[in-house]
């Protein structure tokens, strides 16, 4: 299992192309969101992202990760809001 946080994390560098972007939009340093990143690669056991130029590329398993990952996002959103919606 992986921390969805992490997961989060690696969206937004998808949507972002850099590091630096994705970690000021989730109010986090570039070292915070690296370390993230870092820690996402050891739980899965791949390399997620490449360098290319200043910003990064996905890898082929990170693409996957996401694809999975998208879905459950939409779950959970879900669950958000029948549980709003429950009150």
């Amino acid at each position: 299992m992986f921390d969805l946080r992490r997961v989060r994390m690696l969206r937004e560098v998808a949507a972002r192309g850099t590091i630096s972007a994705a970690a000021e939009a989730l109010h986090l340093t570039p070292s915070a969101a690296s370390q993230q990143l870092a820690a996402l690669e050891k739980e899965i056991g791949r390399p997620l992202l490449e360098p290319a130029g200043r910003s990064v590329r996905l890898t082929p398993a990170a693409r996957v990760l996401l694809r999975r990952a998208d879905r459950i996002f939409v779950e959970l959103e879900r669950l958000d809001a029948d549980l709003a919606a429950a009150d």
